[in-house]
């Protein structure tokens, strides 16, 4: 027999956090009937200056089967909190979580920049991702190299030796879901192989909470000026001096108004 759930919950603080975190989103989004295009992550959203999508991606999901597969992989991964001895613990969950968040989408965008600069790959422009994935294939690779011996446990009924388990769900995903980003959960194995091997080390409290406070100050400042969300208590100066004459100045009314037009519902992928 098992342990009892809210003995497993107490041993996985910060997973269980998280998982609360998404679900609570979930019902949120589904209740607003909030489409995945409002908080995916996009090239032309985040050269449009939308960096708060960076966050929303991560913790959206756009079906209960897409928030209910992820959840029950971090779920397993939970254990990573129980290996202080190994130098992980809740402490290191916390702080690399944040960078895997922030790393992956970064290497997502720096990948599509690739694809539709140099490869003239224009699809990529508009492609969507939404979901934790990133973040679970991350840990998944993380838990791979720190503890081999270890299994995934998925729904309580499928088991992976997890040494090979990134590059296998990789597969699986990219073969059963073919909505399933390969871009984002490779990022995610990508920045999880960094963090495991050291190339990525160093992260404390200190800088965890810094690097928490830069990215809500991004965070806010970005829905700002971008007016995704109305902020009345916070104004922003303009950068240009009004004393001077306008460069570029079309006249209303002449038909060549530049617009941006957003498609919505093309290119989704789930991560």
């Amino acid at each position: 027999m098992g342990k009892p759930l809210i003995y497993e919950i107490w041993e996985k603080p910060a997973s269980s956090c998280v998982i609360g975190i998404c679900s609570a989103i979930w019902f949120y989004i589904q209740k607003k009937n909030i489409g995945y295009s409002n908080v995916g992550l996009s090239y032309e959203t985040a050269i449009a200056g939308q960096y708060w999508r960076i966050i929303t991606s991560a913790f959206s999901h756009i079906s209960v089967v897409h928030l209910v597969f992820n959840m029950s992989a971090l779920w397993s991964l939970g254990v990573v909190e129980q290996l202080g001895h190994l130098g992980l613990g809740i402490e290191f969950y916390l702080q690399y979580t944040l960078v895997l968040v922030v790393l992956s989408g970064v290497l997502v965008l720096l990948t599509y920049h690739i694809l539709i600069q140099k490869f003239k790959l224009e699809y990529f422009r508009r492609v969507t991702a939404v979901g934790y994935s990133c973040v679970v294939f991350g840990w998944m690779t993380i838990l791979a190299v720190k503890q081999p011996s270890s299994k995934l446990n998925l729904f309580g009924v499928l088991s992976l030796p997890i040494s090979f388990a990134p590059f296998e769900s990789l597969i699986f995903t990219s073969i059963i879901v073919p909505q399933a980003s390969f871009i984002g959960h490779l990022s995610g194995i990508i920045v999880g192989y960094s963090i495991a091997w050291g190339l990525i080390h160093g992260m404390s409290n200190y800088w965890a909470i810094s690097m928490l406070g830069w990215l809500i100050l991004m965070f806010i400042l970005s829905l700002k000026r971008t007016g995704a969300v109305d902020l009345p208590f916070i104004e922003i100066e303009p950068v240009t001096d009004p004393s001077l004459p306008a460069v570029g100045f079309i006249p209303s009314g002449n038909g060549r108004t530049l617009q941006m037009n957003i498609l919505h519902g093309r290119g989704a992928e789930l991560v």
